[in-house]
């Protein structure tokens, strides 16, 4: 009877399970990125904006003409002035910078309990509590910022990023035990690009509701839909096949048969983390310094981009919100289009996993900083700026392809953790950035931005080459020790050894010996 009921219930679904999985997770990093995200474009109304005239200290020469300040009698200046300053808060730019990175100070400090947790129990839950933490965040911060102010914000967002940090980690071991190898580009396209869907709906329906409503009404929206995706993952969704009640005998046979997660799982129980050779990992902290710099040219964009329209190009709120979602939507095509070549030529054998890896984290890496640098010497043309801000999501697209899916390569059976650690170190980038542009942008002119897209570049050009020389794209010897067995150079004691095979490993050091 029991078979009977899972076997009516898997044919509800007329795509695989794998699939379901990933469109959910898809979902998950969406949301993960709208309650992220709004907070990017809200602080431009929340923030009182001074207007400078010729003559002032601060004043900007290559200013952009600010066309929402009204020329005609029937408004003057000083009444324009004062309707703005129905925004509640005065914050300088540093404090905003301050306020956009108190989100990674908690984002970082779970990523590595949140992989290993996600190893030890199954990822379902602990993303999905996590991203539950958030909607509930979210939903209260208006109230937190109108009793608190930014004090009140700062803590808040803390505690959100805390809640958010094991989102990654518990994707990646959820995809372990569900992609095959076959299939991770494609999987990776699916399931992260989510953030670019977050990004998209962040950033358009911020602008949208902010234009004929208030602020609050941001966080309200993107919190219900919290709560709305952490329902229907409860009912759906699970961490691995062999638990899922209602997957099909086929798929399960063929996912038993092509992940390795699964065949590793099957003949042996994971020991714990061997920390000593993670640590002393080369192209895993390879790995991560690319993730530094690709975290320190995406959140420059995702963070400081609706400032920099409506600072700068001086966009309404409306056009800022529809502006910042258009390089969101050409990434998100456009990291479908890679994985599809990606997994095409890998197939095909035109190149290996490590030349792919390569190759798509470079285009990821070079292409955005010398297109944001183009965008700031743009000027006014805010056409051919914006152009230039969406050639270079489009490029960013690939390190979907490249990088961000490394760790399926390196250390499949460890995942969780290693993406821990790859996203909870290269998310300092979050915080250093926000700040720092705003320290350097302490005006907000053209000129001052500049710079901070220069330094920008820097990063993204000096972390890529790091990468193309150090990086791996096979399975690394401490990731299963049986297989592999231990290197020349190891002198520091052996790595745990799962008991089943100990007999054996045993037995192949002795001929080894004789």
């Amino acid at each position: 009877m029991l078979t009977g009921w899972r076997l009516s219930l898997s044919k509800l679904f007329i795509i695989p399970q794998r699939y379901v999985l990933a469109i959910m997770a898809l979902f998950a990093v969406a949301n993960a990125y709208t309650m992220r995200v709004c907070l990017n474009l809200a602080i431009t109304q929340m923030v009182r904006r001074d207007v400078v005239s010729e003559g002032d200290e601060n004043y900007d020469p290559d200013a952009c003409t600010d066309y929402n300040i009204p020329t005609n009698t029937t408004m003057k200046l000083a009444d324009y002035i004062m309707r703005d300053s129905s925004s509640l808060f005065e914050w300088s730019e540093a404090t905003q910078g301050l306020i956009l990175s108190s989100f990674y100070y908690g984002y970082v400090l779970t990523h590595i309990p949140g992989g290993i947790m996600a190893e030890r129990f199954g990822g379902k839950w602990v993303l999905g509590l996590g991203l539950l933490s958030t909607a509930v965040c979210t939903i209260i911060t208006p109230i937190a910022v109108k009793s608190g102010g930014a004090t009140a914000l700062f803590i808040l967002r803390v505690v959100e990023g805390l809640g958010e940090g094991p989102t990654m980690p518990a994707l990646m071991a959820i995809i372990s035990k569900w992609a095959p190898k076959s299939e991770r580009a494609r999987f990776g396209s699916i399931v992260f690009g989510g953030a670019q869907i977050g990004n998209i709906a962040g950033s358009y329906f911020s602008g949208l509701i902010m234009y004929d409503g208030s602020w609050e009404n941001v966080f309200y929206l993107f919190g219900g839909f919290g709560f709305a995706w952490f329902i229907l993952w409860s009912l759906i969704c699970y961490s691995t096949p062999n638990t899922h009640p209602f997957i099909s005998d086929s798929e399960k046979k063929f996912l038993n048969e092509n992940v390795q997660a699964l065949i590793h799982s099957e003949k042996q129980r994971l020991e714990p983390v061997p920390w000593k050779a993670l640590l002393r990992s080369v192209p895993l902290w390879s790995l991560i310094v690319a993730g530094i710099g690709h975290d320190w040219g995406y959140f420059s964009m995702v963070t400081d981009l609706p400032k920099y329209m409506t600072d700068v190009l001086k966009f309404n709120i409306r056009s800022t919100g529809l502006l910042s979602a258009m390089p969101y939507v050409a990434m998100w095509i456009a990291s479908f289009l890679f994985g599809l070549v990606c997994d095409f030529c890998i197939k095909r054998n035109y190149h290996s996993i490590m030349t792919a890896r390569k190759l798509y984290t470079t285009i990821a890496a070079t292409g955005p900083g010398i297109c944001i640098i183009l965008a700031s010497y743009s000027g006014c043309d805010t056409t051919l700026a914006v152009f230039w801000f969406i050639a270079a999501m489009t490029l960013m697209g690939a390190y979907y392809s490249g990088m961000k899916i490394n760790a399926l390569d390196i250390t499949p059976n460890y995942a969780g953790t290693t993406t821990a650690m790859v996203n909870g170190i290269a998310a300092v980038s979050g915080i250093i950035t926000p700040y720092l542009i705003g320290i350097l942008t302490p005006n907000s002119t053209l000129k001052e931005w500049r710079i901070a897209f220069w330094v920008c570049l820097a990063v993204l050009v000096i972390t890529n080459i790091q990468y193309l020389i150090l990086a791996k794209g096979e399975q690394l010897w401490w990731d299963d020790v049986n297989k592999h067995g231990y290197p020349p150079n190891w002198k520091h004691g052996d790595l745990p050894v799962r008991k089943n095979d100990s007999e054996k490993l045993k037995m192949e050091t002795n001929n080894e010996k004789k």
